[in-house]
């Protein structure tokens, strides 16, 4: 993995694919993996609502496998450049974590974990 030109991005070197009306290879994969987070929130919501345990042991089998390939997806787009991220900012991560640290000070169970 290595940063482009802008440091605040992460991105591998992007992989062409040609410009035309049809659907090229990066196209298929964004496709899939759109499709895949769509079915991951379904599947999330369908296990929050499961009332009967055999279904939501088949749910939460199905919705694991849609989620590996979610990931799997996810994965061939930023190996190929075609997924870039954010590079998170230290102290905004540090402010955030604070932020945070200071609403668990007042949950009234604070030795749960």
């Amino acid at each position: 993995m290595q940063p482009n030109q802008n440091q605040s991005k992460i991105q591998n070197p992007k992989v062409q694919t040609p410009q035309t009306p049809q659907m090229n290879e990066r196209d298929f994969v964004n496709d899939v993996l759109s499709m895949e987070k769509y079915m991951s929130d379904a599947y999330c919501t369908a296990l929050n609502e499961a009332s009967h345990q055999a279904l939501y042991q088949d749910l939460l089998t199905i919705f694991n496998e849609t989620q590996n390939a979610q990931r799997e997806m996810y994965n061939a787009m930023f190996r190929k450049g075609w997924y870039k991220l954010e590079a998170a900012d230290q102290q905004q991560m540090q402010q955030s974590y604070q932020q945070h640290q200071q609403y668990a000070s007042q949950f009234p169970y604070q030795n749960l974990h």
